[in-house]
């Protein structure tokens, strides 16, 4: 389909979703949230596409939040529709995608922004990004999932920090506390990212879908007998037969 706030690339076995709002340093409004989350539909049904890239036009922003304008002078009912239809209609979506799915964050990642960068499996930024949620500056609170998942990757007392002060932190600082995975020159960012995304595409598409719902139980109670079942599920399927043989042959495994 076609798409006018996103730009949408496939490029061998990896897909790249470009946020195209420079104009508004890409911010988040419903239009673009709809295309991203039906572009990852879209990639998530195709048996071409390893791994997805998530990344926004230009060298300022990633994204620079939600787009403040659509919001404004909504109530608490439209305000609580608007978080649980955004989280359930991308955020989410993006968590439990089948495929893996990288944020190149080039530049600011703030607000919904740095919740986006969150909700995907893997983080690389640019040297130039700042990642925050200034929430709070605004009387609200991070909407979509920053208050559950940012705890999850930095600890408690770190998220509570950049929640409660609202301060920008470095991709420097972001690496050091494990909010970003790797920290590159903005030139080099998506060629890095795309470099990552080749290596993993590469590997068995039916073993990742696995880890990906399984590292999602991560410190639950059905983390480990999930890990049990799905280790268990993948000994009668194809890619691992190919995967073994190609051990013992001692060659490449083609998954």
């Amino acid at each position: 389909m076609s798409y006018e706030n996103i730009l949408l690339e496939r490029e061998n076995k990896i897909s790249i979703i470009t946020i195209n709002r420079p104009e508004s340093l890409n911010a988040l409004n419903a239009k673009t949230i709809k295309e991203i989350s039906s572009a990852i539909d879209e990639l998530n049904e195709e048996e071409s596409c390893r791994v997805i890239i998530i990344t926004g036009n230009g060298v300022k922003s990633f994204v620079a939040g939600a787009d403040i304008k659509e919001f404004s002078d909504f109530g608490q009912e439209k305000a609580e529709e608007l978080a649980r239809n955004g989280q359930n209609s991308l955020f989410n979506k993006i968590e439990n995608s089948t495929k893996p799915v990288i944020a190149a964050v080039n530049g600011f990642a703030l607000g919904g922004g740095l919740e986006l960068a969150m909700a995907c499996h893997i983080r690389y930024a640019s040297e130039n990004a700042k990642l925050g949620l200034p929430e709070v500056t605004l009387g609200l609170i991070p909407g979509y999932g920053g208050t559950q998942r940012l705890p999850k990757l930095v600890g408690k007392g770190l998220a509570n920090e950049i929640i409660f002060s609202a301060k920008m932190i470095s991709a420097q600082k972001a690496k050091e506390i494990g909010l970003v995975n790797e920290v590159f020159p903005i030139e080099e960012l998506l060629f890095k990212t795309k470099e990552l995304a080749h290596t993993i595409a590469n590997n068995s598409p039916m073993a990742i879908s696995k880890a990906i719902s399984a590292v999602n139980l991560y410190d639950t109670e059905d983390g480990f007998e999930t890990e049990i079942k799905y280790f268990g599920d993948l000994f009668d399927l194809k890619d691992k037969k190919e995967g073994v043989s190609a051990f013992l042959e001692k060659r490449k495994p083609n998954f």
